[in-house]
């Protein structure tokens, strides 16, 4: 596996040559508390009739705009030409007198190899995780979330907004696990660290809720749980501590595990898997 870039952050480091910094106990607990105020939002399904349109394959949201404008879209048996109208989950939609079918929902699960980006396309012509997963369906789907292109493991993709926004609000505190392997061994007291919580280069405060070194691994390795969605989260966490992260898996996303899943390749959720998912 290649080795992840080397791009250490500039902020505070949260570690002391001799022993780590010692950061007042009540301090972090105030930081790590949750923010109140800020509502969660809404997961109704009620879309835009333009985006409705559009995502059940009639046309584009613009061209759906100039559909609805000409009177030719009907919403339970009445001619719509409102711009910004909603369509309410169980309501009928007909274009030109034919019922509009929904897309199928569809949940596929990826382990991601290294070397591809996750992102839709890319300008630089690399390689992106949609290209493993062209074959999966016919609908158009989305990688929930995103992995870095060096690091490895499960990367669900899905067409259905609604749960996708909730696996990756973090209010909801969707569960992630990493196999990381590291520069140099590490020792119980920089897991005790990552654990009580550590300054990334930003600013900004993050802890494992669970961390341990992997047994015959020279002290190399870790297994880290966190709920946390930050952008490289697990290589920062580490640099953090002055420590280079060279190789890094996902071995656990929410519920859901690499069993029987070579990397590469992806398999459809079990319709038990996508309730489970719901539920949480």
């Amino acid at each position: 596996m290649k080795k992840s870039n080397n791009n250490r952050g500039n902020g505070k480091q949260g570690h002391r040559k001799g022993g780590f910094q010692k950061k007042n106990q009540k301090d972090f607990d105030n930081r790590f508390k949750k923010k109140k105020g800020d509502p969660l939002p809404s997961f109704s399904e009620d879309v835009r009739l333009n985006k409705f349109l559009a995502n059940a394959g009639i046309c584009s949201r613009r061209e759906a705009d100039v559909l609805i404008k000409t009177g030719v879209v009907e919403v339970n048996g009445k001619i719509i030409t409102e711009m910004g109208f909603k369509v309410k989950p169980g309501d009928e939609v007909r274009y030109d007198g034919v019922i509009v079918q929904t897309e199928k929902k569809q949940y596929v699960l990826l382990n991601k190899p290294k070397d591809f980006i996750t992102t839709m396309d890319d300008p630089y012509g690399r390689r992106t995780v949609l290209q493993l997963v062209r074959n999966a369906c016919k609908e158009r789907i989305y990688p929930v979330g995103r992995l870095d292109r060096n690091t490895t493991g499960l990367l669900l993709f899905t067409n259905d907004g609604d749960l996708a926004k909730r696996l990756t609000h973090p209010r909801y505190e969707v569960k992630k696990i990493y196999h990381a392997e590291l520069d140099k061994p590490i020792s119980s007291s920089h897991i005790e660290a990552v654990l009580a919580g550590v300054e990334l280069d930003d600013g900004s405060y993050v802890k494992a809720d669970k961390a341990e070194i992997i047994k015959d691994s020279k002290n190399k390795e870790v297994g880290l749980e966190l709920h946390s969605g930050k952008n490289r989260v697990v290589r920062r966490i580490f640099e953090s501590i002055g420590f280079e992260v060279k190789r890094l898996d996902r071995v656990q996303f929410a519920s859901l595990t690499k069993k029987d899943l070579p990397r590469g390749t992806w398999r459809h959720l079990t319709k038990k898997e996508v309730d489970f998912l719901k539920m949480k």
